[in-house]
Formats: C-alpha cells, structure tokens, sequence
C-alpha cells in the first residue's frame, strides 16, 4: 500500500475513512500507485469490464497501463469507486533539457578544448605510436578492443505479489503476472467476446488466459474451451486457479501444451506442468 493515504466520504452515509491505493509493479520494477483524488468517491452500482480498469502512467519510465480500479468497501454497504485525477503531472523532462539552471554543460567542440592554443589531439589511426607494431615492424592486425557479444537478455525484475482476499484480487494477479511475463496490454475480455463457462477470460496480444476464482477445482471442459478459443485466435492459452485443476484437466493440459498455474494466497502464481514452467522461464 501507499505510505501517503486519502480520507474519502460515503455520498450515501457521508461516512469519512482513511484508503490508501495499491501500489501495482510496473515492467521497469517501480511501483505504480494509482493518483486518487482526495475525498471523491461514487458509489458503485453496477460493474462492468470496460470501467474496471483504468490506464495509470508510470512516473518512472513513462509507460502506460492498465489497472484495477480502485474500489473500497463502507461500513453502510455501499461499494464507493474511488476518482482517479489525470496523470498531467510528473511528466519526466525531455532528453536534454534536465539542467534546470540552463547552464551549457555541452563538452566543447573536438580540437577546442585545449584554452592555450596548444595541440593535443591524438594522432591519427596508424599513427599513433610504435608499440601498434609487430615483433617485425609491420603493424599489428590485432584490434586493441573487442566487444564482447551478449550472451543473455536483461533479467526481469522479480515478481511483487498482492495478498488475495477475494475472487477479483485472484483476476487482478492474474493480470499482473501476465504483465510481468511481458504481455503489456492485458485486459479483460469484452461483451462482444466469446464468455467462459465459468470464471473471468483476461486477453493480450499474443496470449488468452483462463482465470478460476472460485473455491473450486477448474474442469477438463474449461480447459478445452480455453484452448479452442485461444487457437482460433492464434494465441498462447495459459489457465490459472486459485482452488487446483482435476486429474483430467491437468492430463489434457498437458497433451495440448496448455500453462497451468495456482494461485495461492500470498499471490505467487505456482507452474503445475511444462508449459508452465517454460512460460515463468522465458516470459512472452
């Protein structure tokens, strides 16, 4: 959570409470907190898949995505939507323009840098000085630095889990975690999509996943329909559950390559075949 809270008001009892927004871990590895504005809730009386989210920039690196809504519970029983305020501030300054002072820090211009007039430019290639040269006098062919390749990408940075207390915190680190595998555009599926038999559909490009929230054990038939309709969108299927899968689901799973993980109560998804264990590996 945010060290720096708001006190928010129930429209409906003006009832008065401290909330404090999640912090969600951005792609770069700092922290995203939602800019809630202080004392402005709406009450929440229906809630749809398009407003339940909502695009938060990262002050760090800039990237924008997007995010669980931030939600709070009264004491009346009214759920109250918190007000985002737009990200206009925090916008990091532009390559080139972080001296405030305006002082020109520019390195002088190559053969200017000497005040006495003096010549120091080094020699020119070949000319430099006798030790370039080989045992026979004849110039050495051996470069004086060779670049080493690079033999592996950038290690991401480790994943940040939010504790689950409830079935849309089980879709929220869904989210997350397919974000942290390097899908960035993740979202929940739409009206006009294709609906699970049971549970919450997450999409991105590239990938669909297959969220269980329930206290229940995920079927051999939600994770057939979950790789239909990922192959009819050339897509990754992956399924996670916060309860496990049946025997059958999991032997399907695995003779149709589907990524299986649980989700447990800290928030760490766990790979409980290959393919899941092959995705957490290489990520997107």
């Amino acid at each position: 959570m945010a060290k720096d809270g708001v006190l928010v008001r129930c429209p409906v009892c003006r009832h008065e409470q401290a909330y404090a927004p999640p912090a969600f871990p951005c792609v770069c590895g700092k922290p995203v907190v939602p800019p809630v504005r202080h004392g402005a809730a709406v009450p929440l009386t229906h809630r749809t898949g398009a407003d339940a989210w909502v695009t938060v920039r990262c002050t760090a690196c800039g990237r924008s995505a997007d995010w669980p809504r931030p939600e709070l519970g009264c004491a009346c029983g009214t759920v109250l939507r918190i007000v985002v305020a737009s990200d206009e501030a925090g916008e990091p300054p532009a390559h080139g323009d972080s001296d405030p002072a305006g002082t020109d820090t520019e390195a002088p211009a190559h053969g200017d840098s000497d005040p006495a007039g003096t010549d120091t430019e080094a020699p020119a290639h070949g000319d430099s000085d006798p030790a370039g040269t080989g045992a026979d006098g004849h110039p050495s062919l051996t470069p004086s630095h060779i670049p080493l390749p690079r033999t592996a990408p950038t290690p991401r940075p480790a994943f940040r889990p939010l504790p689950v207390r409830s079935a849309g915190d089980a879709v929220t680190t869904a989210a997350l975690y397919l974000r942290w595998l390097g899908y960035e555009d993740v979202r929940e599926a739409g009206p006009d999509e294709e609906r699970p038999p049971s549970g919450t559909r997450l999409a991105a490009l590239g990938v669909l996943a297959q969220v269980e929230p329930a206290v229940r054990e995920t079927s051999l038939r939600d994770v057939e329909c979950a790789w239909l309709t990922a192959m009819a969108h050339s897509a990754t299927c992956v399924c996670f559950a916060l309860c496990d899968f049946t025997p059958a689901a999991r032997d399907r799973a695995d003779e149709l390559d589907v990524a299986l993980f649980r989700i447990d109560l800290s928030g760490t998804p766990e790979p409980l075949n290959g393919a899941a264990d092959e995705l957490a590996a290489t990520g997107a």
